[in-house]
């Protein structure tokens, strides 16, 4: 058999960080764990070809070589799977597809010869017994949601790590919290299922192997889902592989806000080279976050948890949401200074969407107010129901708190509340790589010299050379991201905004 495993192309996102990305010469952030997993379950004398759209292009050549095309992909990503199927039907190579996007709206791809709903853990195998039997199914679906402690690690050698910023891995699966908007549980389940330390350590050895030295993100849908695992097994064998090796990885992860009520928790992370967590925060608006079953999120002192989070050495991350029943007008000041006074940089704000799937969808559709499937877009300047807001407030509501947030002023007043805060641990060694000398070259002048942010850059980077000389390279790079934001909010965003709207 010959397989082509095909990732289909993003449209440009905050997340994708394609305007940063130019910086460093990479196409994309990371390739596609999931799809890479998939193909190291396929028979090992098979031949393989891998083809991410983010970062190359799908030639008719590539599809004519191939005896069946294997495709994954989120919501974001609908329109470029469907024209993948398509000209994949026009050769006639049969398909075969799996991941959130077919699972969740696999009546839209019925056309797809053979499909995946759910997790491939159990189901593939039977795909491959019935295929070599000669009688393959339509559609696979997984019956429970799968042990994962057999996963095997993804077939990395098919892809060009030079094109990439960083590496996926993934220890767990699944989310103990329940938030409305959020279809994480009905994908993966309540209950965190997670690899063994033997398996996480050896999918690292296997990358630094591989020849990686740079970012790793765990893609888990909530880190900490099991804190005592953690603690007890997964953190310490890390942290000891990390020494030994002299810190070749910084890490980066997905989890719950209660991070911050843990300093052991936190210490270990650091040891074991955390740098980065993204935390869905949501709002600082109590009522939104009991009506969405942020529940974790209430009761607490969230600017002094960043705080705290920020002090002992990790970067905090963090998602937004304007759009809730409960948000009264004046959120749009309040999340603006929120965000300010917590310094968190990176602060991603969309508009509430409803993924099918997840109990906002259902609510929404018994009180007749969906309006459309989401796009997954979070540049995508639409709801898919209708809002309790006045619909004009709102979006110019969102509109003014991006303008604020990604303007050069408030941006790097955030950048230097951080820099202050921050105290990062001095475990790694520093690594000079040709990739970092472009992208201080490439920022000098971008932002330096013909941006209009130049006044603030200079700022940083004298202030940061006289008080925080480590951190340099932080800030240039925090500086390069804000001009990715800046860049997706101006060419995306704000022309999308229509007079009287």
């Amino acid at each position: 058999m010959k397989i082509l495993f095909v990732y289909p192309q993003f449209p440009v996102t905050f997340w994708g960080f394609k305007y940063a990305l130019k910086f460093i010469s990479k196409k994309a952030a990371s390739p596609p764990l999931g799809l890479l997993t998939v193909a190291a379950m396929v028979p090992e004398d098979w031949e393989k070809k891998f083809i991410d759209m983010n970062t190359s292009r799908l030639k008719d050549k590539h599809l004519k070589w191939a005896d069946y095309v294997f495709i994954s992909g989120m919501a974001l990503q609908r329109h470029s799977a469907r024209n993948v199927v398509d000209r994949c039907k026009k050769f006639g190579v049969p398909t075969v597809a799996g991941g959130s996007l077919f699972t969740t709206e696999n009546s839209d791809f019925d056309d797809v010869n053979h499909l995946f709903i759910g997790e491939a853990e159990e189901t593939l195998p039977q795909f491959l017994a019935d295929l070599k039997n000669g009688n393959p199914a339509h559609i696979y679906k997984q019956n429970r949601f799968p042990d994962i402690t057999s996963t095997p690690i993804p077939l990395w050698k098919i892809v060009n790590k030079h094109k990439y910023s960083l590496m996926p891995i993934q220890y767990s699966r699944g989310c103990p919290f329940n938030c409305e908007f959020c279809d994480v549980t009905t994908l993966n389940g309540h209950q965190p299922r997670s690899k063994t330390k033997s398996q996480i350590i050896k999918e690292l050895e296997y990358l630094y192997d591989w020849g990686w030295r740079d970012a790793v993100f765990f893609v888990d849908d909530n880190f900490i889902g099991n804190k005592k695992k953690l603690k007890e097994e997964i953190l310490p064998a890390i942290a000891d592989w990390m020494a030994v090796k002299r810190y070749p990885f910084t890490f980066s992860t997905q989890l719950s806000i209660d991070l911050a009520d843990d300093s052991e928790l936190i210490k270990l992370m650091i040891k074991a080279g955390f740098q980065t967590v993204f935390i869905g925060i949501e709002s600082p608006h109590e009522a939104s976050l009991n009506e969405c079953g942020k529940y974790q999120n209430t009761d607490r002192q969230m600017i002094d948890n960043i705080r705290n989070i920020h002090e002992h050495g990790i970067e905090v991350q963090a998602g937004f949401i304007l759009g809730f029943d409960n948000d009264p007008e004046s959120i749009f000041v309040r999340l603006t200074e929120f965000i300010q006074n917590t310094g968190i940089i990176t602060a991603m704000v969309g508009l509430l969407n409803a993924p099918k799937g997840s109990r906002l969808y259902n609510r929404l559709k018994k009180e007749d107010r969906l309006l459309k499937r989401t796009s997954g877009d979070n540049t995508d300047f639409s709801l898919n129901f209708i809002p309790r807001m006045d619909h004009k407030i709102l979006l110019h509501g969102y509109q003014d708190v991006l303008a604020t947030i990604y303007s050069p002023r408030y941006y790097y007043e955030r950048i230097k509340k951080f820099l202050k805060e921050y105290k990062p641990p001095r475990l790694r060694p520093i690594y000079f790589r040709i990739a970092h000398i472009r992208a201080l070259v490439r920022s000098t002048w971008h932002l330096g010299f013909i941006g209009k942010e130049k006044l603030y850059y200079w700022r940083l980077l004298f202030w940061s050379l006289m008080k925080r000389p480590i951190l340099l390279p932080a800030a240039i790079s925090f500086s390069i991201q804000g001009y990715h934001f800046r860049r997706v909010f101006e060419t995306h965003i704000r022309q999308n905004i229509k007079p009287g709207i």
